[in-house]
């Protein structure tokens, strides 16, 4: 099955492959729930198979819900030919080279487990030590490492004298000398995997007296499952959401009650739209994980938490009793994954929901999820403001620059320019080798001779260089020509399988394409691209960054749409904050000053805009989402991206301001401006206004005076400018 990768999760494969080179025995992989760590891993393996003889990975798995064999079927979906074995094949079998093992870490240590007697304990012990005479190297995955930090999983790993150890884990613990690749969670959630906020207890009473927490939260989760059911339908998506229920571990009353709250409504086991997953209960469990599969809710224990992979789990009900448990952010991280992978542009789609009167499990869930999780109720725009209307501009969506075939025609325009190649491929033939590339048919490695005294750059620099020729052998060559090929795309963030055409179709012989620049047999290719990989980076590199071959390429067209303000949204705020006044020139009613997620600069302009008796209204515009005012602008390598200004605000003189608010000034001056498309985007702003006959600028904080500055003609990095006028001078 091909599949996709996001950008960061390229990132992430390159980032293992070169950590496996470091001297460093450990290897931290931190990523959140829902960053796709099983697609990184199992590509990974695969890379590294390529290139790296006599290699054996383990992967040890935590205890519950069979993940083993999870992680090892999805390893035979994403990668064809792999070869992977469970603890009975490798009882059988053996190890091999090439093998990826999944092992339930539980059933090699457990005392009283029936998977390995004593006996067969030695047998496994014996493989290991056959394997390892015969010259194979164990690599080391240990999945949710915060689980399997234990005497006894540390002395299975030492079974297998393995040089490197990669831990997973979205909260691992600190590992001294450890090579520690962080994916970061706003990469994560760019790319549309998992939800873009939490939303705790949603539209609850602001003081709550109630006799039946069941009741009270379920009725909640029910009436939300409905609304996205409905708004999935609306969209012709076939996605039934699922409500997780989770109680507390032993807590029979509150199953029983909760059993019977849904009994009431409809929802029973009999007619499959409830589910149960304890450890001595199991029912309607078969294909949950569907997007459309009939179950609306699923009663679980803490037990459940890791592994468990049902991306249409949006709504978490935490029921709590007397005894506070554990916070688990495994927990949270159930209801977080995408149905389709994909952002909706909806922000009732794109969050997900918790409901529990449990304070401190709400605490913890803040703390650390930060500004990720939220408190919210939903609010609805004044009258007065639904006649607004503004034109919004949206990009054509095309997949842009890392489309296969746009950057084979990239590449081949670099070469172009660069060696001014033709379509006479011998003599491109020339060129190239003129410019420093490299047609023997050997493998050829350089090495220096000759005697020393000092051991630095200029007097190493001097020695003799020797080339040592190798005669090409396609099974081990091979594989070093995958890894070079790997290598190339990585730095551009393309994958293997893309590489690899560009490659052939631009060098290969037999293989037809308009963009050819030689006619090599595959023999020739494997040494073609071993010998000249640093070559081939540079120019795939440069080719990539090129502004001009970027801009050259057709730019599709803006569309365009008349939008107003939204009737309704889901309004996120910070229930811990101290002030919670209402901002009454909001064009919503019941906005809050202590309104998240915003920066500093953007609470400063909302408390100016409520002070001011200049300004009669202000909207708090999106940041992503067809619902909301956007500017298209081009970024230097030719790529459209979306402006999403800050504010839309109404002054007492009938005019309408486009507002974009940035970091400040220090006292001294210096920008504290971390957006380096500013001067880009004012001057898009700009344009768009003018066009609009509308009024705007940018707004930024001098902190010498603590006053708000606009910029509002032409754009300087410089305060003491006369291109920034105090805020309150012009409106």
């Amino acid at each position: 099955m091909d599949i996709a990768l996001a950008n960061f999760q390229l990132k992430a494969i390159a980032d293992l492959i070169t950590a496996m080179e470091k001297p460093n025995r450990d290897i931290i992989l931190k990523s959140c729930t829902g960053s796709g760590k099983t697609i990184i891993l199992t590509h990974f393996m695969d890379e590294y198979f390529k290139s790296n003889y006599k290699s054996v990975f383990v992967w040890l798995t935590p205890g519950k819900g069979n993940l083993e064999e999870q992680s090892k079927e999805k390893m035979d979906r994403y990668i064809y030919g792999s070869k992977t074995k469970l603890l009975s094949d490798i009882m059988t079998f053996g190890f091999e080279e090439n093998d990826a093992c999944f092992f339930n870490w539980e059933k090699l240590t457990k005392k009283g487990n029936n998977a390995l007697k004593e006996s067969e304990r030695t047998n496994f012990i014996e493989h290991i030590r056959n394997a390892l005479d015969n010259g194979l190297k164990f690599k080391i995955i240990v999945d949710e490492s915060h689980q399997n930090d234990t005497i006894k999983a540390d002395d299975i790993i030492e079974l297998f004298h393995s040089d490197k150890i990669i831990r997973c884990s979205a909260t691992p613990k600190n590992y001294k000398n450890a090579t520690l690749i962080d994916i970061p969670e706003e990469d994560v959630i760019a790319e549309g995997l998992i939800k873009k906020l939490l939303i705790i207890n949603e539209n609850f009473e602001q003081h709550i007296s109630i006799d039946d927490q069941i009741t009270y939260l379920l009725d909640k989760a029910i009436a939300k499952q409905r609304e996205l059911r409905a708004e999935y339908l609306n969209r012709k998506a076939q996605i039934n959401p699922l409500i997780i229920v989770q109680i507390p571990n032993k807590s029979d009353a509150l199953l029983e009650r909760t059993e019977k709250y849904f009994e009431n409504k409809g929802i029973t086991y009999e007619n499959n739209t409830l589910a149960v997953w304890l450890s001595n209960k199991k029912q309607n469990l078969e294909d949950i994980e569907d997007s459309n599969a009939r179950p609306i809710a699923v009663i679980i224990k803490q037990a459940v938490a890791t592994g468990w992979d049902c991306p249409r789990a949006q709504i978490l009900v935490k029921l709590r009793d007397n005894m506070s448990e554990v916070f688990e952010i495994q927990t949270i991280g159930r209801i977080r994954r995408m149905p389709e992978a994909r952002h909706y542009e909806s922000d009732l789609l794109d969050s997900c929901y918790l409901y529990t009167l449990d304070e401190k499990f709400t605490e913890s869930v803040k703390l650390s999820l930060g500004k990720g999780a939220l408190d919210a109720y939903k609010v609805f725009l004044k009258p007065e403001y639904r006649s607004i209307i503004l034109i919004s501009e949206y990009k054509t969506d095309v997949p842009y620059p890392r489309d296969g075939k746009l950057s084979l025609k990239v590449i081949y325009k670099h070469f172009e320019k660069k060696y001014h190649i033709e379509r006479d491929t011998s003599k491109n033939k020339a060129t190239l080798t003129s410019h420093g590339y490299s047609f023997s048919k050997d493998i050829v490695d350089f090495t220096k001779s000759g005697a020393v005294s000092t051991l630095s750059k200029e007097t190493i620099a001097e020695l003799n260089n020797i080339s040592i020729h190798e005669p090409l052998n396609t099974h081990k060559h091979g594989k070093e020509y995958h890894h070079c090929v790997a290598e190339i795309g990585y730095k551009v963030n393309l994958d293997y399988n893309s590489m690899n055409t560009i490659i052939r179709k631009l060098f290969l012989h037999g293989l037809r394409c308009e963009s050819k620049i030689l006619k090599i047999e595959t023999r020739e290719l494997y040494a073609f691209v071993i010998n000249n990989k640093y070559l081939l980076v540079e120019d795939v590199r440069q080719a990539m960054a090129d502004e001009t071959l970027q801009l050259s390429m057709a730019i599709p067209k803006i569309s365009e749409k008349p939008i107003g303000f939204p009737f309704e949204m889901i309004f996120t705020y910070d229930g811990t904050a101290k002030s919670q006044a209402e901002l009454t020139k909001n064009v919503y009613k019941g906005y809050l000053s202590s309104a998240e997620k915003r920066s500093t600069p953007e609470k400063l302009f909302e408390r100016y805009c409520e002070s001011s008796s200049h300004i009669q209204w202000f909207y708090k515009n999106g940041d992503k989402g067809i619902e909301y005012l956007s500017i298209v602008y081009v970024d230097n390598f030719g790529k459209q991206k979306s402006f999403y200004p800050d504010y839309i605000v109404g002054a007492d003189d009938g005019s309408i301001w486009i507002i974009e608010t940035k970091g400040g000034f220090t006292k001294t001056g210096n920008s504290e401006d971390i957006d380096k498309y500013t001067a880009k985007k004012f001057e898009v702003l700009k344009k768009y206004i003018d066009k609009y006959h509308l009024l705007g600028g940018i707004v930024r904080q001098d902190k010498q005076s603590s006053e708000l500055c606009i910029c509002t003609k032409t754009y300087s990095d410089d305060i003491k400018s006369d291109n920034w006028k105090l805020l309150s001078d012009v409106f």
